[in-house]
């Protein structure tokens, strides 16, 4: 695969975005939050991301190290993305690959990340 623009939304659609992103970067992990919520992930610089809609009905949520904004709809509750730092400082989405369009999650095979014992 290779990079491809994509629109995704919650489940009510109040917040919706469109993002470039490259799906063989797919991620699963097994920590406490991601294994809860079922995602899958992918990673893109956040100047890749843009909202479209939603900004007024974001809520963030932060655990462990608080090194991530995980994102979610105050209106239904799903978690659209999430936003962080790479390690040299770059602004970065990662993407929950479940609320995109047009995405089979279950045809991709998604590299294991253990944040459990992270």
């Amino acid at each position: 695969m290779s990079t491809q623009t994509y629109k995704g939304s919650c489940h009510c659609h109040a917040v919706a975005f469109t993002v470039d992103l490259d799906l063989d970067g797919a991620l699963q992990c097994n920590c406490s939050i991601c294994s809860r919520l079922g995602a899958v992930w992918a990673f893109a610089p956040k100047a890749k991301m843009t909202l479209a809609s939603g900004a007024d009905a974001l809520g963030d949520y932060q655990f462990g190290k608080k090194h991530l904004h995980h994102r979610h709809c105050t209106k239904c509750g799903i978690e659209t993305f999430a936003e962080g730092t790479m390690p040299d400082g770059t602004p970065t989405v990662g993407i929950n690959l479940r609320c995109l369009e047009g995405v089979e999650v279950d045809k991709l095979t998604p590299k294991q990340h253990d944040g459990r014992s992270v």
